[in-house]
């Protein structure tokens, strides 16, 4: 199996997720997307109406992990279909700029460009990239800010602000269901077991330099 992080973001670094409109729209649109078969009812929403995983469906990709940050978006995928990456992916910007673009009265490309991927081929690298997806969040905590250059004043704060974030698959993984018909768990569960004591130990004794490389900013 072959895992990738991919990242992508707005145009110009604009702010492509407004409001948790914009942002449960597009958690939709990765469920709705994630299918062999054309999306017939993009405009439902699974926030009332909680959908079940039917045998009809064809899944494309398996998602691992990922995150919303306002101008960018964290995934972290591999295949079930040959090419399922690259088709989910485009898919899955193509439907959420025309519904941004609809709602929002604008016109013209709202992503940089392709989404960006990595392989995960390393060892370090797939026992870092989960946590650096799920850490994103704390470039909106004072004293956490720079977590990426290893600097974290309050460990246990910064797990707290983890837990208050939604748009992310790190409730999912630490147990709290928030949206588990979209996400793949069984992979990190397998290696990682009890996911908050890991992400708080980590944070404790951060060290990226050795996987910072592989990092997509």
């Amino acid at each position: 199996m072959e895992l990738y992080h991919c990242l992508n973001r707005g145009v110009d670094k604009r702010t492509i997720f407004t409001d948790n409109r914009d942002r449960a729209r597009f958690v939709h649109d990765m469920y709705e997307f994630n299918d062999r078969h054309k999306a017939l009812n993009i405009g439902r929403s699974f926030m009332s109406d909680i959908v079940s995983q039917s045998s009809e469906r064809e899944r494309i990709v398996d998602i691992h992990g990922w995150c919303l940050m306002s101008n960018h978006y964290h995934l972290l995928l591999s295949e079930r279909t040959e090419n399922g990456v690259s088709l989910f992916l485009r898919k899955l910007n193509v439907g959420y700029a025309r519904y941004f673009n609809d709602r929002h009265k604008r016109v013209g490309t709202l992503f940089q460009g392709r989404t960006k991927k990595i392989p995960v081929t390393s060892d370090a690298h797939f026992l870092h990239i989960l946590h650096y997806i799920h850490l994103n969040p704390l470039d909106g905590l004072r004293g956490a800010e720079r977590w990426r250059e290893l600097r974290i004043r309050n460990a246990l704060g910064a797990v707290k602000h983890l837990e208050k974030y939604r748009w992310s698959s790190y409730l999912d993984y630490c147990g709290t269901r928030n949206f588990p018909f979209i996400i793949t768990t069984d992979l990190f569960s397998d290696v990682f077991g009890n996911y908050r004591k890991t992400i708080a130990t980590y944070l404790k004794d951060l060290d990226l330099e050795s996987v910072r490389p592989y990092f997509l900013e």
